[in-house]
C-alpha cells in the first residue's frame, strides 16, 4: 500500500484515525444518547414529534416484545418494510436493543423481489407497513416468517389525528390493497404488550450483526452485506468527525428526505442523532411542493440527499425563498453529483454540496469532500481509518496520477480498507471471495488518485461504455447534457453497433418540450470528442430510479415500448 497522501491535505482538525471500539455495540450508543438528550426532540414525522425519553420506552417496549414472541432468539433476523413514518426508528432501536438484526427491506419491492430478500436472510419476524401486506400475503408461504407485525401510517399519532389518518388512507384514498394474513399483530398491540414485559439484557460483541443490508439488486439478485455493530458504529465516527465541526449538541435539525431502509440514510441518521439532532423524516420525498413546504416549517442546519433530489428541489417553485440562514452541511451521496446542480445549489442557497462516496458495503461512508470546498469533479479525501487503492485487473496497485500523461494508465477499480468494510455477503462465501481480498472491499467503481490524495470516481466498471476500444463514462456525459437549459434529467448508457461495438444512447426528460435530438448533438458536440457524442437519442417523460433516486441505467438500453 502507498504512502496516504491525503493525510496531509485533511483540514484542519480533523484526526488520521477514529476510535471504532469507543462503544462495544450501537445499543450501548443509543443508551447515552438517551440518557443525555432525553428531553430533546428526537424524530418529526406527519406533524408529530416525539423526543428521546419517549423513543427509549418506545423502543424498550418494542425490543421486549420481540425477545417474548415465541421461538425468538437473540441474532434472529427481523425485518422492516416501510417508508419513513415514526415506527420506523422505533422498530429499527428495538430490534438492535433486543439482540438482534435488522433487514431492511424496500417497500416497493415486488413480491419476487421480496420473496428472494425474506428467504435469504431467513428473517422470522416482519414489521410491515399494511399498504404493502398484499405482497408478503403471496409468498409468506414459501419464507421463514413465523411473525407479522403490521403498522398503519398514523399509528404513532395521537388521538384524533391517528383515526381520521388512518381512516382516509384506507378509506378514502384507498391506498390499502386488501390482504388476508392469519395471526398478525397490530404495532400498537405490539408496544403495549412490550410495555408490561422487561427487557432481558443481552450481551452484544462488536463483531455480531447489526444489519444484514441488501445491495437493492440493480446489478444482479440482491445480497445481503453483513454489517456489524462495529462497521456502522466506526462509519458513524467517521463521517460525523468529518462533517460535524460546527455542530452544537441538542441544537441541530436535520432534513431527512432518503429513505432511512437506504444504507446513506440509516448511517447518516444515526451519526446525526450523536449530537442529539432533531430529524425530521419525510415519508414521500417524490411530492417535492409538499417537501418544500415541510423544509420551510423549519430552520434546518443539515440535510442529505442525492443529485437528482437536489435538481428537483431546485425546479421546484417556493425553494428559492426558503430560509437557508441555519444551514451548515449538506450532503450528496448515493450516485455522482453533477457540476451544473451543484453550482446552482451554491447560488440558490448560499451553501456548498459537499459529496460523499461509498458504498453498502463500507457502512457506506469511503471518502467526503471538505466542507466549504466547491465541486471539483472529485469526491474528495479518504476519511478518518480509511485507506483507499486503485488496482488493476490483476490487483496490482496503480500508480498515483500527478496531472501528466495518460490518465487510463492511472485509472482502475477503487478498492477500500478500513473499520466499515462488510464482514461479507450473508450465505455467500463466492461473492464474498470475489469482492474481498486482503482486507480490501473490490467497490466495482472505477476512478484513480491524484497527488492531492483526491479520488476521482469515473463510472462503474460496468456502466462504462466501449466506443470502437475507447472508454466513454456516462457520468462525464450526463454532466455535459446537464448544462443544457432545456434538459431537467438525462442518462447515458450503451448499446450494442455492428460498427463500433458499442454506442452511446442518451434518454433525457426534457424542460424545454422543443428540444429536439439536433440541439442534443450540437450541445454534446462544443465540448466532447467525436467518438462520446451520442448515436441515439430518446426522449421520455420519466427516467426509472430507485427509491433514492439513483437513476437505473440498466433499464434504459431497450428502447421505449411503445
Amino acid at each position: 500500500m502507498a504512502e496516504k497522501i491525503w493525510l496531509k491535505h485533511y483540514p484542519e482538525g480533523i484526526p488520521a484515525e477514529i476510535d471504532a471500539d469507543e462503544f462495544p455495540s450501537l445499543p450501548a450508543m443509543l443508551d447515552r444518547l438517551f440518557a443525555r438528550f432525553a428531553d430533546r426532540p428526537a424524530y418529526h414525522n406527519l406533524g408529530v414529534t416525539i423526543d428521546y425519553a419517549e423513543l427509549e420506552r418506545q423502543s424498550r417496549a418494542f425490543a421486549a416484545f420481540l425477545q417474548n414472541l415465541p421461538g425468538m432468539m437473540q441474532g434472529d433476523r427481523v425485518a422492516i418494510m416501510s417508508p419513513n413514518l415514526l415506527q420506523y426508528p422505533v422498530a429499527l432501536f428495538g430490534i438492535l436493543r433486543a439482540g438482534m438484526t435488522v433487514v431492511n427491506v424496500n417497500p416497493l419491492y415486488t413480491p419476487r423481489e421480496l420473496e428472494h430478500q425474506l428467504k435469504d436472510s431467513g428473517a422470522r419476524a416482519i414489521v410491515i407497513l399494511e399498504n404493502f401486506a398484499g405482497s408478503l400475503q403471496q409468498v409468506l408461504a414459501g419464507t421463514s416468517v413465523e411473525h407479522v407485525i403490521t403498522t398503519q401510517i398514523g399509528d404513532l399519532l395521537p388521538a384524533p389525528k391517528r383515526w381520521l389518518v388512518n381512516f382516509v388512507i384506507k378509506r378514502v384514498k384507498k391506498m390499502v390493497p386488501a390482504w388476508q394474513i392469519a395471526g398478525t399483530i397490530p404495532f400498537r398491540t405490539a408496544l403495549e404488550r412490550g410495555r408490561s414485559a422487561a427487557l432481558k439484557p443481552v450481551v452484544i460483541a462488536s463483531e455480531d450483526i447489526a444489519f444484514l443490508q441488501y445491495t437493492g439488486g440493480t446489478t444482479g439478485v440482491a445480497k445481503g452485506a453483513m454489517l456489524t455493530h462495529r462497521n456502522i458504529l466506526a462509519n458513524m465516527a467517521q463521517i460525523s468527525t468529518w462533517i460535524s465541526g460546527s455542530f452544537k449538541a441538542g441544537e441541530e435539525i436535520v432534513i431527512a428526505p432518503l429513505p432511512m431502509y437506504h444504507i446513506f440514510c440509516l448511517t447518516s441518521t444515526l451519526g446525526f442523532m450523536q449530537w442529539g439532532s432533531l430529524i425530521v423524516l419525510i415519508t414521500n420525498p417524490r411530492d417535492l411542493p409538499a417537501l418544500v413546504r415541510e423544509m420551510g416549517q423549519w430552520k434546518f442546519s443539515t440535510m442529505t440527499g442525492v443529485n437528482t433530489l437536489f435538481n428537483g428541489l431546485l425546479n421546484t417553485p417556493g425553494f428559492e425563498r426558503l430560509d437557508f440562514s441555519a444551514l451548515k452541511v449538506v450532503v450528496g451521496g448515493g450516485a455522482a453529483v453533477q457540476k451544473f446542480t451543484a453550482e446552482r445549489w451554491q447560488a440558490v442557497t448560499g451553501h456548498y454540496l459537499t459529496e460523499a462516496y461509498g458504498l453498502t458495503e463500507s457502512s457506506p461512508g469511503a471518502c467526503c469532500m471538505p466542507l466549504g470546498a466547491a465541486w471539483d469533479g472529485t469526491v474528495g479525501l479518504p476519511v478518518s481509518s480509511t485507506e483507499m487503492s486503485v488496482r488493476d485487473d490483476e490487483f496490482r496497485e496503480l500508480p498515483v496520477w500527478t496531472g501528466e500523461g495518460d490518465i487510463e494508465k492511472y485509472t482502475g477499480e477503487l478498492c477500500v480498507r478500513g473499520p466499515q468494510v462488510m464482514k461479507g455477503y450473508w450465505n455467500n462465501p463466492e461473492e464474498t471471495a470475489r469482492v474481498l481480498q486482503d482486507g480490501w472491499l473490490k467497490t466495482g467503481d472505477i476512478g484513480h488518485l491524484d497527488s492531492a490524495g483526491r479520488i476521482t470516481i469515473t463510472d462503474r466498471k460496468k456502466d462504462m461504455i466501449l466506443v470502437s476500444g475507447f472508454n466513454v463514462y456516462p457520468n462525464e456525459l450526463e454532466g455535459v447534457l446537464a448544462t443544457h437549459p432545456g434538459v431537467l434529467e438525462c442518462a447515458a448508457v450503451g448499446v450494442p453497433d455492428e460498427k463500433s461495438g458499442e454506442a452511446v444512447k442518451v434518454v433525457i426528460v426534457r424542460k424545454d418540450p422543443g428540444l429536439t435530438r439536433e440541439d442534443v448533438i450540437e450541445h454534446c458536440r462544443s465540448q466532447l470528442t467525436g467518438y462520446k457524442l451520442p448515436r441515439h437519442v430518446e426522449f421520455r417523460d420519466v427516467l426509472p430510479k430507485t427509491p433514492i433516486g439513483k437513476i437505473l441505467r440498466r433499464d434504459l438500453r431497450d428502447p421505449l415500448e411503445k
